[in-house]
């Protein structure tokens, strides 16, 4: 008879890890709190829009292609993926910058902000492919076991990249402050500031610049009807409703989970779930990790998310839209230095109906607004609705449109949501940021080291935020399940 295994849980990491088992031959059951599937990544229908409640950048199709790849499928037999041309603008106080889709239209954006700027450029992103390739093909596919998983032949020889700052080589290479702020702005999705995030990690501009951005039609939860349809058709057991109360130990092994009074007995518990709520599911002698560990991490940014409905096509922009209008520097520092709500907020915004007509009823718009700001902060309906107004008189100055009497409905998220609906620690949007003593072996592990038969996976441990890396995640936990637990 097969082993059987719980997972807490259902976002990218938890799918991942459920599909992998799977095939292994586990029987996998997975259980999750809320009425759908996806986690973060879940999907909001209201008067024929469509939103993605939480990512809604596709980077880096490589991963998603291997992952399909590995259960013989691929991306197309369940999504259709487009290209975006352009990937994305950047909306400045004086100017937009437009990131077109292959590098020569990049360039030539780069040589009319900053003459000369496009053969640096070249020389960036040519060894932020070297990166990438060292990244996703050696580093992220180590466990986080042993500080050794680092030493390689490549990478023994770009050590100093661990140990310089993103922010520092670019700062080298280029000197228009916009430029900077073009090719920082990717490390945010490893949830720190440039200034503290080494400089290898810009094998993320690579996949910004190289391999370019992406949208599946129907929006980002196409990929996780896709995973659960995979995961299912593999024999998993999708559970949803099914809030986990306690992790059951016996023996100084995991044998189980609570849901609703009722235990559910397995051989082996794995938590896709926020980390720091997992190990408050077990009695503290069980908990390898103190609330002082966790007060002193680096968490990535919250965000106060708005999902608006507009009733006509707005003008003067893209998919993906980045305002950065304000000060990047001092918007960083409140988000990481000294926490609260910041003064002039950077934000993105996001309108998928651009190009997907699905996405938003005829002669509409679907808009998605973020502002990243400090985990833990005060969250009120009044401080939602000041921000609110901010951004939408800096996006009307901004576009040069009048917007606000084509609202036909606002939905936020915040704080607050983040804990009720993820469990999220301190209501963080994206984890545990990749900083330079929060990377590979120094991040929380997939193995409980004071419970057998307790995983973890997800963007608390390796290899970190991202979607992406949580398909990643979700392949090492069940690769280290397959290898301890046979």
């Amino acid at each position: 008879m097969s082993r059987t295994i719980s997972i807490i849980g259902s976002g990218f990491s938890a799918l991942s890890a459920s599909c992998y088992l799977a095939k292994a031959g586990y029987n996998v059951s997975i259980y999750e709190k809320n009425d759908t599937v996806g986690g973060r990544a879940r999907q909001l229908i209201k008067d024929g829009f469509t939103f993605d409640i939480g990512p809604s950048w596709y980077w880096m199709p490589d991963i998603f292609e291997k992952f399909f790849n590995d259960f013989g499928k691929s991306t197309s037999d369940y999504y259709q993926l487009d290209k975006l041309s352009p990937a994305y603008k950047i909306f400045f106080s004086d100017e937009v910058i437009t990131i077109g889709d292959h590098m020569d239209q990049i360039c030539e954006e780069f040589e009319r902000i900053e003459k000369g700027s496009s053969k640096p450029l070249r020389k960036f992103i040519s060894q932020a492919q070297d990166h990438y390739d060292i990244a996703i093909n050696k580093i992220v596919l180590k466990p986080g076991v042993s500080p050794f998983e680092l030493v390689t032949k490549e990478t023994i020889t770009k050590v100093d990249r661990f140990f310089k700052t993103i922010s520092s080589e670019i700062r080298k290479k280029f000197k228009n402050p916009k430029l900077i702020s073009t090719l920082e702005f990717p490390v945010l999705f490893l949830g720190a500031k440039p200034s503290q995030t080494p400089s290898f990690y810009s094998f993320m501009n690579y996949a910004d610049f190289g391999l370019g951005t992406w949208h599946p039609k129907g929006g980002m939860y196409e990929i996780v009807k896709a995973m659960s349809k995979l995961a299912e058709d593999l024999g998993v057991t999708i559970n949803t409703n099914s809030n986990v109360e306690k992790i059951v130990t016996e023996n100084n092994r995991a044998i189980g989970i609570i849901i609703n009074g009722n235990t559910v007995r397995s051989d082996i518990v794995l938590s896709g779930a926020d980390y720091h709520h997992t190990e408050t599911l077990l009695d503290k002698k069980n908990r390898q990790y103190s609330e002082t560990y966790w007060e002193k991490r680096t968490f990535a940014p919250s965000s106060l998310l708005f999902y608006v409905g507009f009733s006509k096509k707005l003008k003067r922009i893209e998919h993906h839209n980045l305002f950065f209008d304000t000060n990047f520097e001092n918007h960083a520092e409140e988000i990481y230095d000294d926490p609260k709500w910041p003064e002039n907020p950077l934000f993105y915004v996001n309108f998928p109906s651009v190009t997907d007509i699905s996405m938003a009823p005829e002669g509409c718009e679907t808009g998605f607004f973020l502002i990243p700001i400090a985990p833990g902060l005060e969250d009120t309906p009044e401080l939602r609705q000041q921000y609110f107004d901010i951004i939408i008189n800096r996006f009307e100055k901004r576009t040069n449109q009048n917007i606000k009497e084509h609202i036909l409905f606002r939905e936020s998220f915040c704080v607050n949501d983040f804990i009720s609906e993820y469990n999220s620690y301190k209501g963080n949007a994206y984890g545990m940021a990749n900083t330079l003593r929060q990377t590979a072996f120094l991040r929380p592990k997939l193995k409980s080291k004071k419970v057998d038969g307790l995983y973890f996976t997800g963007q608390l441990t390796v290899p970190g935020p991202g979607v992406p890396p949580s398909l990643i995640s979700g392949k090492l936990v069940a690769e280290l399940i397959e290898k301890n637990e046979h």
